[in-house]
C-alpha cells in the first residue's frame, strides 16, 4: 500500500472515529435533560468496565500487578475530574462549543510536558497556544457579569485531560495499555458511585438505551482512532480531528434547533489553524479517556 492511501485510509478511520464521538457527545447532551450528571458518569464507567470485561478475563490476574500505582490513581482521579467537567459542558452549552472546546487539548499538552516533563517546546507551538486560546477567548466573550461560566468548566476539562494524556505517556514506559485502562475503569467506577448516594435516579428503559449508546459510540471512537493512527502518522491525519466540530454543530442544530453567534466561527477559526501548527510536528501519543 502506498503512502497517499495509508493516509487516505488513517484519516477515514479518524473521520468516522469523530463521527462516533459527536454521537456519544449528543447521546450524553439528550440523557442529561432527564438524568443528573453524577448518573450519567457513573454508567459510562459502569458500561465501559463491562465492555473491557471479556479482555481482562483473558488477560489474567498479572493484569492489576504494578509499581507506579500512585500514577494510576492520579490519572484516573484527573481523568474522572475532565469527565464530570465535559459531561456538564455538554449539558449546558450548545454540542459545537464543546466539541469545540474539547479540541484545545493538543495545544495544552506542550505546556503541561513542559512544566512537568521539562520537554522543551517550540515558538511554533507558542504561537499555537496563543492562537488557541484568543480563539477561547472569542467564544468565552466575557461581558462583565455576562462570563459564560459552562464554558470555563469545558476549558478546565481539556487542561484536566491534557494533564491525563502526559501522566499515561508517563506510564506508558512500564504499563501495557489494557492495564491503564483498566485501573481507570475500576477507580472511575469507584469515584463516580459515591455521588449516587445521595444523587440516584433509577434509569428508565429508554435511558438505559441512551447510556449503553454512550459507552458503545466511546469505545468505537477510541478503536477508530486508533486504527486511524496506526495508518497514518499524526503530522499526516491528525487535523481531521477536528472534524468532531461540524459533526456536532449539525447535531446541535439537528435535535436542538441550535444557532451559533458569528464569534464561534472565528473562535473555531483560530483554534484549527493552532491545530494545525500543533500537529505539523507529530505529538507523542495518548490512550483516549
Amino acid at each position: 500500500m502506498t503512502k497517499s492511501q495509508n493516509i487516505v485510509r488513517g484519516a477515514f478511520f479518524i473521520v468516522t472515529a469523530e463521527v462516533s464521538f459527536a454521537l456519544s457527545a449528543a447521546l450524553i447532551k439528550l440523557v442529561s435533560d432527564s438524568l443528573p450528571n453524577q448518573s450519567i458518569v457513573f454508567f459510562r464507567n459502569l458500561f465501559g468496565l463491562l465492555i473491557l470485561t471479556p479482555l481482562l478475563l483473558n488477560a489474567g490476574e498479572n493484569i492489576l500487578k504494578t509499581n507506579r500505582l500512585h500514577l494510576h490513581l492520579f490519572r484516573s482521579g484527573i481523568g474522572m475530574g475532565a469527565m464530570y467537567c465535559f459531561f456538564y459542558a455538554l449539558a449546558n452549552l450548545p454540542l459545537a462549543d464543546s466539541m469545540l472546546i474539547k479540541s484545545t487539548i493538543p495545544l495544552i499538552i506542550p505546556f503541561i510536558s513542559l512544566a512537568w516533563l521539562k520537554e522543551s517546546i517550540s515558538k511554533r507551538i507558542i504561537v499555537a497556544g496563543l492562537l488557541g486560546f484568543i480563539g477561547v477567548f472569542v467564544i468565552l466573550n466575557p461581558d462583565g457579569n455576562n462570563t459564560n461560566w459552562a464554558i470555563l468548566v469545558a476549558l478546565s476539562s481539556s487542561f484536566m485531560a491534557a494533564l491525563a494524556f502526559v501522566t499515561v505517556r508517563q506510564l506508558s514506559s512500564t504499563e501495557p495499555p489494557l492495564r491503564i485502562v483498566t485501573y481507570f475503569a475500576i477507580v472511575g467506577l469507584i469515584i463516580s458511585a459515591i455521588p449516587l448516594t445521595w444523587t440516584w435516579q433509577t434509569p428508565t428503559f429508554q435511558q438505559c438505551v441512551m447510556l449503553l449508546g454512550v459507552g458503545l459510540t466511546t469505545t468505537i471512537g477510541q478503536l477508530l482512532l486508533t486504527r486511524g493512527y496506526q495508518n497514518a502518522p499524526a503530522s499526516s491525519v491528525g487535523i481531521f480531528t477536528y472534524t468532531s466540530v461540524p459533526f456536532g454543530t449539525f447535531l446541535g442544530w439537528l435535535f436542538w434547533q441550535e444557532l451559533l453567534e458569528p464569534e464561534f466561527y472565528l473562535g473555531a477559526i483560530l483554534i484549527i489553524l493552532a491545530g494545525v501548527l500543533v500537529l505539523r510536528k507529530k505529538l507523542p501519543s495518548a490512550i483516549n479517556n
